[in-house]
């Protein structure tokens, strides 16, 4: 895997460097052509649950398409339309045969190859960011495992995470106590800093392969 090493500075991510202004197609109700509905088109995103505190990454139906995920986040698949994303329903994972995970596979598979592999840079203060091609579906590679099984080979103290909004992931080593203490004062006020953006006030700890809690979301 092949990772970027460009650097990026805190104040740049305070401005807005985790959510660009020009995001990817817009989410579109209803389903559209059957052709649009293959796997080949699947993808991915991850939205806000407020109020939830889910603790394992169990990906978990809830309603009308979407998923529970993490901490309070959800999880919801859509289809690549061509000028929008069009919701993906439990019925048309069902008609592809997929099994959740089934299709958290193969979406990060269709991100891939249409925005490439996720992109790590280097930022000051022991902060990393991992970032895509497309401002929408960085935040899905929180869901490849893949990565952060590699990333967690320099670091097997686990790796605490921050996805305070779409643009991009935020982590920084457990044993890097500074920079820990960083992510754990600057997450509430980067989480609410976009109002159409955010994603998640919680911070989460990848280790043992496995993702839990690290510090509880926000309450409202």
């Amino acid at each position: 895997m092949k990772h970027c090493r460009r650097s990026f500075a805190l104040g740049a991510v305070l401005a807005g460097l985790l959510l660009p202004s020009c995001l990817p197609l817009a989410l579109a109700q209803g389903q559209g052509k059957a052709a649009d509905r293959d796997a080949s088109s699947l993808m991915l995103v991850l939205r806000e649950a407020p109020g939830a505190n889910k603790p394992g990454d169990l990906v978990v139906p809830a309603d009308a398409g979407w998923f529970d995920y993490l901490g309070d986040m959800q999880l919801r698949f859509v289809f690549d339309a061509g000028e929008n994303l069009r919701d993906a329903s439990v019925q048309d994972l069902r008609a592809l045969d997929l099994t959740p995970d089934q299709a958290v596979r193969i979406a990060l598979k269709n991100i891939k190859r249409l925005y490439g592999e996720p992109e790590i840079r280097r930022g000051n203060g022991g902060l990393m960011l991992v970032q895509g091609r497309s401002a929408d579906f960085s935040a899905s590679y929180l869901l490849d495992r893949e990565l952060w099984q590699s990333l967690l080979q320099q670091a097997p103290g686990g790796l605490v995470v921050a996805v305070p909004k779409r643009g991009g992931i935020l982590f920084t080593p457990a044993a890097d106590t500074r920079s820990v203490e960083r992510l754990r004062k600057m997450i509430v006020q980067l989480h609410a800093s976009s109002e159409h953006g955010r994603l998640s006030s919680a911070l989460y700890l990848f280790k043992d392969s496995r993702w839990s809690i690290f510090q509880a979301p926000a309450a409202d």
